[in-house]
């Protein structure tokens, strides 16, 4: 049984999990401005996790295509008291960052994970971490959230992203970082067009070979509005679609700002995908499970 260590919880990743998007910035691409005050933020949180985030990923900086970074005493303002009040409450927190600075106030304050979208190139950033029981999520992105969709070109997309997300998890285990810590994410739109983003979805297997837990963020991105034609708030029906496939392709975590639905979509799905009802791991099992909140419980 594969099972994630992320501080003080151990999430069994039998099941896929759901990793819900708390933003608390004023211009993220889908929902900035939204929870940009504390209170609001917590509340959000809150409500993530009720329906179902087996963790809540709170982000004080913008990844969006083309933003400018913030200076980390503004981010910190931002995040650490949203991770203090639900890691209080004994909700999983990961904490979407790439500062040192950053991930210490916010591993201070109760955070289980850290999502890197630099999978912990800057410096200072391994040893945090490391020094840390938290867990990791390390991205694959080329250049910066400024620039990185001036050039999305590349010989063989899976190949790449596939051998520096190796890289970097053995790197990750060379600094002190225990396997069971580790989680690895391909970056879908994070310099790369809507061809490579497909490429990697297709191949997703081929990511999930190499031993990691996958984790797949696709939710309302311009991908599935290239496909489908739809804006960020309409993009919903794409966003399950991509989450279903990323799952049925080894995905062991989704990203995603609607969490409720996705819960039901992973519900039906993990009940349709059983073998027998009385098989391990069969539809009954994988009832009980997705009833003790989220889709596998806690």
């Amino acid at each position: 049984m594969r099972q994630l260590a992320a501080g003080r919880h151990v999430l069994d990743l039998a099941l896929p999990r759901v990793m819900g998007i708390l933003n608390v910035t004023p211009d993220s691409f889908f929902d900035g401005g939204r929870h940009d005050d504390p209170d609001r933020a917590v509340e959000r949180g809150r409500m993530l996790a009720a329906e179902g985030a087996d963790i809540v990923d709170v982000g004080g900086e913008s990844t969006r295509p083309g933003a400018r970074a913030v200076d980390a005493s503004v981010e910190i303002a931002r995040v650490v008291p949203v991770v203090e009040a639900l890691a209080a409450e004994g909700i999983p927190v990961s904490v979407d960052t790439s500062k040192p600075e950053v991930m210490r106030a916010a591993l201070a304050a109760g955070a289980s994970m850290v999502n890197d979208v630099r999978a912990l190139l800057e410096p200072g950033a391994m040893e945090v971490v490391a020094s840390s029981g938290a867990a990791v999520c390390l991205m694959h992105m080329r250049g910066t959230p400024e620039t990185m969709q001036v050039e999305t070109a590349y010989a063989d997309v899976v190949a790449e992203v596939r051998d520096f997300l190796a890289r970097r998890a053995a790197a990750c285990e060379r600094a002190g970082i225990a396997r069971n810590r580790i989680v690895v994410d391909p970056g879908f739109g994070f310099g790369k067009g809507v061809a490579e983003n497909l490429a990697l979805l297709r191949r997703l297997r081929d990511l999930v070979a190499a031993g990691y837990p996958v984790l797949a963020g696709l939710s309302r991105k311009s991908t599935i509005g290239a496909i489908t034609g739809r804006s960020p708030g309409d993009r919903l029906a794409g966003s399950l679609a991509a989450a279903l496939t990323a799952v049925e392709r080894g995905a062991a975590i989704v990203r995603v700002h609607d969490v409720r639905e996705t819960v039901d979509a992973l519900r039906v799905y993990a009940a349709a995908a059983a073998v027998t009802d009385d098989s391990p791991g069969g539809r009954g099992e994988a009832h009980n499970r997705a009833g003790k909140g989220g889709t596998g419980g806690g």
